[in-house]
């Protein structure tokens, strides 16, 4: 199943993904950097050196206050959008892994086609990851984002510390999980290497409103524990709220540590939310 269809890629593709630093990248890209460079929007001025370039020396400056100076541009730069992907079991109810990869999908679309690099993480199988930079490596992305399977358990701080040891340069990370572990809170590490973190809370109807009532079975799909339930009316509605005050404690985990926290119901319409929600809440841009 394509994750895309050809009439969202070219409503994507003037899109830009919102990074609230202003990041120094390696290659020439589409966001403002720390550092000057060569686009036409001006930045500062300061005092002309010998080997500066005489062209950018502002003669008009130089007329009325007899100074030399030169003008400095914005240098636009390519970030770093890594995305830290659960692949584990739970992912694979109701529809959030399918959901997961839409996303992923979309979001790394507009990336590689404002000329970032995009990398990928899974978790479990964090040992792999999987590095696409420009505009021509968007196939084989949305491929590779495609072929994706939920199995195993939720390594969640494991992941986390292992994309910090892979340092590099500041730039995006994006998660994508429903956050099913009591390991979740190790997210907020993130944010130490001076990344902007977005956590892309990804959950369904089970797991928010589960229709079930009578005695029941439950089985951890991860880890195949069992337990057995009594499920009334009661018990529904203390889970509802359990699960209620849960989000809310993430979100303000997330938020507190300086990281954006964006609920995604799997059954949302990737198309809606991405071209009306997210870019009136400046998510995109």
């Amino acid at each position: 199943m394509t994750l895309l269809s050809p009439a969202l890629m070219a409503r994507l593709e003037s899109l830009q993904l919102m990074s609230r630093n202003r990041l120094l990248g390696r290659f020439g890209g589409e966001h403002k950097s720390k550092r000057y460079g060569n686009t036409i929007d001006f930045a500062d001025f300061r005092e002309y050196h010998p080997g500066d370039d005489f062209r950018r020396i502002d003669y008009h400056v130089m007329a009325r206050l007899d100074q030399v100076l030169i003008k400095l541009f914005e240098a636009d730069d390519e970030i770093t959008v890594r995305f830290l992907v659960d692949t584990s079991s739970s992912m694979d109810i109701g529809g959030k892994l399918h959901q997961a990869k839409k996303l992923v999908a979309a979001l790394g679309f507009i990336a590689l086609s404002a000329h970032d690099s995009v990398s990928v993480h899974t978790f479990p199988n964090e040992g792999i990851s999987t590095r696409f930079a420009g505009r021509a490596s968007i196939p084989s992305f949305l491929g590779h984002t495609e072929t994706l399977t939920a199995d195993g358990v939720t390594p969640f701080a494991e992941a986390a510390g292992h994309l910090l040891s892979r340092g590099g340069l500041p730039g995006l990370t994006v998660v994508v999980s429903d956050l099913l572990t009591e390991e979740w809170a190790s997210l907020t590490k993130l944010r130490s290497s001076g990344s902007d973190v977005t956590v892309l809370h990804v959950l369904c109807e089970e797991d928010l409103n589960p229709d079930y009532t009578g005695d029941l079975e439950l089985v951890d799909t991860e880890v195949g524990d069992r337990l057995t339930v009594s499920v009334t009316e009661d018990v529904a509605s203390s889970y509802r709220d359990r699960v209620a005050r849960w989000r809310d404690d993430v979100a303000r985990t997330v938020r507190g540590s300086g990281s954006s926290y964006v609920p995604v119901d799997a059954s949302d319409d990737v198309e809606e939310l991405l071209l009306q929600t997210w870019l009136s809440e400046g998510v995109l841009r």
